[in-house]
């Protein structure tokens, strides 16, 4: 997915540097590909080869693009930028002794979710078995209107900014159960405001389900959002086991107790 689309030209004067956004929508193609050479990059991004070749360079002078046999791939100076901006952040570290419990008490994979930029980004994940959780990775924007996690943030965040999300974004269908009606969502969002919890049956991946709970500020806005994952039979069996509700959500009480002190 581009999340960086080139706006016109009007609209880039004054305002944004078009080369700027040139850079990262390389930077993303990347970051999509187990390394690719200008050709491929130029064809994916409709973009002249000498444009594509010259932003690359840059880039490798820098030290955050490496190039290995002809083929391009992002340095980890990508990751030590990630790390040092999450390390900053007080959720992270608030929220990490909790999630560890959740996911222990699940057996499944226990992630914290924070909305940026009209998208939901997992802050991070931890598995509750001895399986990484691969199927989604810490860093990972997905988009909010198709996610348990994102569902429940933008159940509790004000009317303005969730129906700017709506227009910006839509509602992009990834699988055959995502909502894509306006007034669905609305509804839907109405009992989440209600219950407090969120579920994603498939909506993100089919394979998956998810229920998340809202972390909210002292003024009941979401901050973010505490989810359970896993593969849909099981999440099926362990719902009939294990209270989700009253597990994730005596989590997110557990962080927010910690973090709006």
């Amino acid at each position: 997915m581009d999340h960086f689309a080139v706006p016109a030209p009007d609209d880039v004067e004054g305002r944004i540097a078009s080369t700027t956004v040139t850079s990262f929508r390389v930077i993303e193609a990347l970051q999509r590909r187990d390394g690719a050479g200008v050709t491929e990059l130029a064809e994916e991004l409709s973009l002249g080869k000498g444009t594509v070749h010259k932003h690359l360079n840059t880039l490798r002078e820098i030290e955050y693009v490496v190039k290995e046999d002809g083929k391009y791939r992002l340095s980890l100076g990508f990751l030590g930028l990630g790390a040092s901006v999450r390390a900053r952040m007080d959720l992270y570290e608030t929220a990490r002794e909790p999630l560890e419990k959740l996911a222990e008490a699940t057996g499944e994979v226990a992630s914290v979710m924070i909305p940026e930029h009209g998208w939901g980004i997992y802050l991070t994940r931890v598995s509750g078995s001895n399986e990484p959780p691969t199927e989604l990775y810490e860093g990972e924007r997905v988009p909010l209107t198709a996610t348990a996690g994102g569902k429940a943030i933008l159940a509790y965040v004000p009317d303005e900014d969730r129906e700017r999300i709506f227009e910006e974004y839509g509602f992009p269908k990834l699988t055959e159960n995502t909502i894509t009606d306006r007034e669905t969502m609305r509804e839907e969002l109405r009992t989440i405001h209600d219950d407090r919890i969120a579920h994603d049956r498939g909506e993100l991946d089919l394979e998956q389900h998810c229920v998340a709970a809202p972390i909210t500020n002292s003024d009941n806005d979401a901050v973010g959002a505490v989810t359970v994952s896993g593969p849909a039979d099981r999440m099926r069996e362990k719902a009939v086991e294990l209270d989700f509700p009253s597990i994730i959500g005596s989590t997110t009480n557990s962080i927010r107790n910690r973090f709006v002190e």
